[in-house]
């Protein structure tokens, strides 16, 4: 209730300070009204046939009945000049100030009225982290809608970093990886290059990559550790990108190092567990010894049999059969993968140099031994 007597004590003390001046009479400005002027020019006149008298110009007589004439106009100009300030300022000084009341009492009085029904001080704030949560069945408000409002706000609003950060995840679970690597770059440059920011650009660049971890994506996770040594995404994915690049030896060493400084029940040690296992030709652990909701080699092998699907059924060129053979060579599917190389040959029957590019990525691979 103290909000409301604040409003009104505001609104009272604007009105006042607004209608006291224009209460006030309006008082003449000197000589500047015409009225005055003209009284002024009289009277100059006036003086004018003294001295001509004076100069021997007029005879008494004839300076008696030019002051005379001077002098009834001089009283017409007086009368006329009070009767201009009677019908001014009276009249018009009531005018303005019933003019000036009912604006400035109808003004707040609307306003109010429009508050009262539509307002309410009360009402905590809405950031848009707080907006966007997640979707549960039933809700209003569809995925695909709460995403077209974020999307429709960021096109207003394209410097807003935090608004990024939080679409970026949503186009994840959606599946739009370019989206998703997008709006992490976005956020970065706008929020910081901090570490956990940069390791997420560099799994989205990663997943809109279909497993294979790029350049731009290692140039991420490398600067994620010069922000946080311990960032354990970033440790993943480059020992991914050693394993990619056939270096079993560094791999090994990035991954038994992620494993050994890792809490036991954090959701990647599963993951990390069986990639040990497959680098030294073990047998992975137990399948619900792994967390599956830390379970990167599910995405990434999800993201592996789309290329493979789209190879079958369109082709690809020589850098995309040997990134399904490097896919399922890190995944440990030796068969699958000498598949992949078999139809690598196949399709690009003709293309010897293409044929030697797949070849090669095999043989680091470990898939094709000569």
């Amino acid at each position: 209730m103290s909000i409301w007597i604040l409003f009104l004590a505001m609104t009272a003390a604007t009105i006042m300070a607004v209608l006291w001046p224009l209460s006030r009479p309006r008082r003449a400005q000197g000589p500047a009204s015409a009225g005055e002027g003209e009284r002024l020019f009289y009277e100059e006149q006036l003086q004018e046939i003294e001295r001509d008298l004076a100069r021997g110009m007029f005879t008494p007589e004839e300076a008696a009945a030019a002051k005379a004439e001077a002098a009834r106009r001089l009283i017409r100009a007086d009368a006329r000049r009070e009767s201009g300030n009677k019908t001014l300022d009276e009249p018009a000084l009531r005018r303005r100030r019933a003019t000036s009341a009912l604006a400035l009492s109808a003004i707040p009085l609307v306003a109010l009225a429009i508050y009262g029904a539509q307002g309410s001080p009360e009402m905590p704030g809405q950031p848009l982290s707080a907006r966007m949560q997640p979707v549960t069945p039933g809700s209003d408000i569809e995925m695909s809608q709460a995403v077209a409002q974020i999307e429709t706000h960021l096109q207003r609003n394209p410097e807003d970093g935090e608004g990024w950060e939080v679409i970026a995840p949503v186009y994840i679970r959606l599946g739009r990886f370019d989206d998703a690597a997008m709006a992490y770059r976005r956020a970065v440059d706008l929020l910081g290059a901090d570490g956990e920011r940069l390791a997420n650009f560099g799994e989205a660049l990663v997943m809109a990559s279909e497993g294979i971890v790029s350049s731009s994506a290692r140039e991420a996770f490398e600067g994620a550790l010069e922000q946080d040594t311990r960032q354990p995404k970033a440790r993943f994915f480059l020992a991914t990108a050693a394993h990619q690049d056939g270096d079993t030896e560094i791999a090994l060493e990035r991954y038994r190092d992620l494993l050994a400084e890792s809490d036991p029940d954090a959701p990647w040690v599963g993951v990390v567990r069986q990639r040990i296992a497959a680098l030294e030709g073990e047998a992975p652990p137990a399948e619900g010894a792994v967390d599956a909701q830390g379970d990167a080699s599910g995405a990434i092998a999800g993201m592996v049999a789309g290329l493979a699907e789209r190879l079958a059924s369109e082709g690809g060129n020589a850098q995309e059969w040997g990134r399904l053979v490097r896919s399922y060579a890190v995944l440990g599917q030796v068969e699958p993968a000498e598949q992949a190389l078999a139809d690598a040959r196949r399709a690009l029957a003709g293309d010897s140099q293409a044929i030697e590019e797949v070849e090669s990525v095999a043989r680091e691979a470990g898939i094709l031994r000569e």
